[in-house]
Parts: structure tokens; sequence; C-alpha cells
């Protein structure tokens, strides 16, 4: 510990890497650019898993939709190829069976998007999609409120026919600065009155646009203005946070098959789409390529610490005559051991220090040159890595040094005083 803090040795350090600074220089550039891929490869990896992610930003991604689609199997006297529909019963009886489930909103749809023309106000008309739902649908989307509110239980308890429309609607039914709240517009030939306006992203990474070209209504008085009596279209549903979707859904399904008289093992009656295991291969994706990130930094490293293994071989063999005096004049084989030890992880901490830096500074222009841009819709977005990776890092410095001396060390204390002295 001694040597650590002792001029003298840093005296030497310094003498000795910088006799042939050209030398040194090359060696560690080995350790820099082993470093700076490291760095460079594991924030490349976070910016991309932050522009795929920001796709599922603000939605409960422990969620699933389901539809019904039609039976595949005979049962109970029920030929196969038969159609059925869920209805608002089957809501409240997935809640009480299946009491891990956060929200269970039952969903209709008006088509109208990319099709024919299905909302008017005065002179004005526009293909829009249009969403009969309960209030909860708003925690399990992501979607900000521009102005006014969003449905609520009394809207739904009380049939009130009112809309809460996207700023996409807003440019294409309304006049630039137009007040919106409280007008009316039609929805094939029915009145509703607008409460509030909302922005939101595209889900999926799609146009964040057509995301706005949306019309949300409640659920009871959709199903009354378009005689959709106590059908349902399809379902979001959320797990508690402490439970999977994935884990539940078997359940789910079996009260739906119960219901509706289906085949127990007919797994095609029922269409779904699982985002919480669609996120969850993202996440394990992530892993995969962080694992191939420090895997290939490490082997570049590697290489760049047999380089300065090398030169301590060489150093040691240079300085033979200097260790032999030292060795008859009392010294003992661990300060010798610790003085190669010592040479080797101080080049080895500076040039993976001068590494990280390296990578920074590209890293800090990067993220400058993409400051200008839009990147709600970008798939790589803010690419950097945290102090954990920066403490790895310098862990793999320090061990990396104490194997690149640890050879030459213990050649530098193989050599008897008496030979060392008769070297020239």
């Amino acid at each position: 510990m001694s040597k650590i803090f002792s001029r003298d040795s840093w005296a030497e350090i310094i003498e000795a890497l910088s006799s042939n600074w050209f030398r040194t220089i090359l060696t560690a550039f080995g350790v820099l650019w082993g470093i700076f891929i490291l760095v460079i490869l594991l924030a490349a990896g976070n910016g991309l898993e932050n522009g795929v992610k920001q796709g599922f930003d603000g939605m409960a991604t422990n969620s699933m939709f389901m539809w019904s689609q039609t039976a595949s199997k005979p049962y109970k006297g029920l030929p196969k190829g038969r159609r059925y529909r869920f209805k608002v019963g089957d809501v409240e009886a997935i809640k009480q069976n299946v009491p891990s489930l956060k929200y269970v909103s039952p969903r209709n749809q008006l088509g109208g998007f990319r099709g024919s023309n299905n909302v008017t106000r005065g002179l004005k008309t526009g293909a829009y999609n249009v969403y009969g739902d309960y209030p909860e649908i708003i925690e399990q989307q992501p979607m900000d409120i521009t102005s006014g509110r969003f449905i609520n239980y009394s809207d739904l308890n009380e049939k009130r026919k009112v809309a809460v429309i996207g700023e996409a609607v807003k440019t294409g039914l309304y006049d630039v600065g137009e007040d919106v709240l409280g007008t009316y517009i039609k929805i094939n030939g029915v009145n509703f009155m607008v409460i509030g306006t909302y922005k939101k992203k595209s889900n999926g990474g799609g146009d964040p646009e057509e995301a706005m070209k949306e019309i949300f209504v409640p659920f009871t008085s959709f199903s009354q203005a378009f005689n959709m009596a106590d059908n349902v279209g399809w379902m979001a549903i959320t797990a508690q946070d402490k439970s999977s979707i994935t884990q539940l859904k078997t359940q789910v399904f079996d009260v739906i098959k119960n219901r509706h008289s289906i085949h127990p093992e007919d797994d095609r009656a029922i269409g779904h789409f699982d985002l919480y295991e669609e996120f969850s291969k993202i996440n394990g994706l992530f892993t995969a390529l962080n694992f191939v990130a420090y895997f290939v930094g490490v082997l570049v490293l590697l290489s760049g610490i047999i380089g300065i293994s090398n030169i301590m071989l060489i150093v040691v063999k240079e300085r033979t005559k200097e260790i032999g005096i030292r060795r008859a004049l009392g010294a003992t084989p661990w300060s010798i051991r610790a003085q190669v030890l010592l040479e080797s992880i101080f080049l080895t901490i500076i040039s993976g220090m001068a590494g990280i830096a390296l990578a920074s500074g590209v890293l800090a222009l990067v993220n400058f040159a993409m400051e200008g841009m839009d990147t709600s819709e970008m798939m790589f977005l803010n690419p950097s890595v945290n102090i954990g990776v920066v403490l790895i890092a310098l862990t793999i410095l320090i061990v990396s040094g104490l194997l690149a001396g640890l050879i030459p060390a213990q050649n530098a204390i193989k050599v008897k005083p008496v030979d060392a002295l008769r070297t020239d």
C-alpha cells in the first residue's frame, strides 16, 4: 500500500512510461479503443431501446386486447364455424372470476377511418374512427387531454351523447381559433356534444397524426345511438401491477368459453394480442444486445490488454540490470512485483479513462445533433450510458491491468541478482 502513496514510485512510473512515449501511446491505444467500442456499443443499444420503447410510452404494457372469432370445434350440440359476440355481461363475469385484473374495458367501434365520411359539422365532413368506451381506457392508452375533460361514469350511467375528439378531428371540422367545447358534431346522423380534445402518440410507430383522428364517446350512449344492444366488439384488459396478464389470460379465456358454450380446447375461438408478452420479448432482445455489446467490447479490450502485457514484458527485460541492483540492495520480491503491477494498472486506467472520455464526447455530439429533430417517432433516441456502466468499465480496467502486469511481474522476481548484474 505504501507503494501507491510513494512519490518516488510514481516518479519512476512516469519516467518508465515516458522514456519511449511513442511505444507507450501505441500500447495505450489498444485499451482506449476497446473501452471506446464497449461504451459506444452499450450506448447505441440503449438508444435503440429508448426509441423502440417510446412507442409504449404511457401505455399499460401489462395488457391484452381480446376479440371474438369463429368456433373451430363443435361443442354441446353446437356446430363448428359458429359465430358469437362478446356481451356486456361478460365484462362483469371476468371481473368476478379473475380478481387480479385491474381494468376490463369493453369497446365498440364505428368504422369510417379511411372509408366513407361518417362525421359532419355544418358543411364540413370527415371519416374518423369512433369508439364507444369506458373511462378506464384513458389509463390503458396514452392520451393527453388538451382542453375540457374525458368521459366519466356520469356520462356512462346517464347515456349522455358527449364526445372527446382528437386534435386532428378539430383541425378537420373546425376553423382555426374556433372554440370547440360545447359545440355539436353529427356522427352517422346522431348529435354529440364535444366536451374535450386530446392529443396522443401513435401506438405501434405509425403516423401520430392518424392517432388523433379518433373520437371517444361513452360506451352506453354509443350502444344506444348505433343499435349495438349489449354487444361488445372487443375488450382491453389490464392486470394488476404485481400480476402478469400473460399468466392470467387463460383464466379470462375460460370464463368466455364457459359463458358462450365454446369447447375448452378451442383456442381459435378467441383472438387476442398480448401486449405484455410482446413487451417482454423486446426486453429480452435488448438484454441479448447488451450481452453482445459487453462480449464484443471485452474481446476488443482483451487485445489491448495483451498488448500492454507484451510491452510490460519488454520493459521488464530492458530493466533487468536495474531489478538485479534492487534485489542486491535488499528489495523484496513483493516490492518488485508491486512496482510492475502498479505501472501496468496505471497505464491501463489512464488509457481506459481516455477511451471513456472520447466515447462521452462522441455521444454528447450525437445527442446535440438530435436536439433539433422531432424524436417523437424515431427508433433511436438519447444514446447514453449510466454511471453503473462507467463503474463496470473501471472495474474491468483495474482487473485487466492486474492481469496484464501479472506475468511480467512474475518474470521480474524470477531474475537472480547475480545474473541480472551480468546483463549488459
